[in-house]
């Protein structure tokens, strides 16, 4: 009588033996026994555009928001860039070409909180192409900040952004534009910006309310002669 010939085992045998010994087969897509894990990427963080503007500014995050408007048109009336940038130009002299900036640009300069007048400008690569955009902001006597933000075109200058808020405070986080406002009524604000390849779009946006409300007079008295709500002007 002639024997069978003897099977070898099957690639699922061994596995199945293997993982008896070493706790089973990797899963696909796993990593393999002594395969190093990928390192987690560092999210950026707010950075203060400026800081000695930003002690006193309101906190809060963001939530979806966006609109669309006609591609922005280049300023008049303002001298052409050259190969240095936007870093080469006067920030007075661009606020004061933009019609929407114009009226906050006529006090100045200033170089530190508690005048009126343009901030010193900032320079942040916003849309993502190596160069700097030109940042302008301009305080008011009221309490209310104008901010634009400006590219260059060729040798064309273009405001990409303009927003106007009360206790403003600008940051960066990374590439994006987080601008933190208080309201006239009583929120707080906070509108993160993007470059989306024409201009700064807003990509979250949350307003949050103070629930801390005073107490009722319990007398039910008038406020005394020259009082009021309180509020700045």
């Amino acid at each position: 009588m002639s024997r069978s010939p003897r099977r070898l085992p099957t690639p699922a045998l061994l596995c199945a033996a293997a993982a008896l010994a070493a706790g089973g087969c990797a899963a696909p897509g796993g990593l393999a026994a002594g395969e190093p894990v990928a390192p987690a990427s560092a999210q950026p963080r707010p950075q203060a555009l400026w800081p000695a503007w930003a002690e006193d500014s309101p906190k809060a995050p963001g939530a979806a928001a966006g609109t669309r408007q006609p591609p922005p048109a280049p300023l008049a009336d303002v001298p052409e860039v050259g190969p240095e940038g936007l870093t080469a130009v006067k920030a007075a002299e661009v606020a004061k070409a933009d019609p929407r900036m114009r009226l906050f640009a006529e006090k100045g300069t200033i170089s530190a909180p508690g005048r009126s007048g343009i901030r010193p400008p900032v320079y942040l690569d916003l849309t993502g192409d190596g160069r700097k955009e030109l940042i302008v902001a301009a305080d008011t006597e009221t309490g209310r900040t104008a901010l634009s933000v400006y590219i260059a075109r060729g040798k064309r200058i273009v405001p990409v952004l303009f927003t106007l808020g009360r206790r403003m405070a600008a940051e960066s986080l990374g590439q994006d534009l987080l601008i933190r406002t208080a309201p006239d009524d009583g929120s707080e604000q906070a509108v993160r910006y993007r470059w989306d390849g024409e201009r700064m779009t807003v990509v979250n946006e949350e307003r949050r309310y103070n629930k801390t409300l005073p107490s009722p007079d319990p007398a039910g008295s008038a406020p005394a002669a020259g009082g009021g709500s309180g509020e700045p002007r």
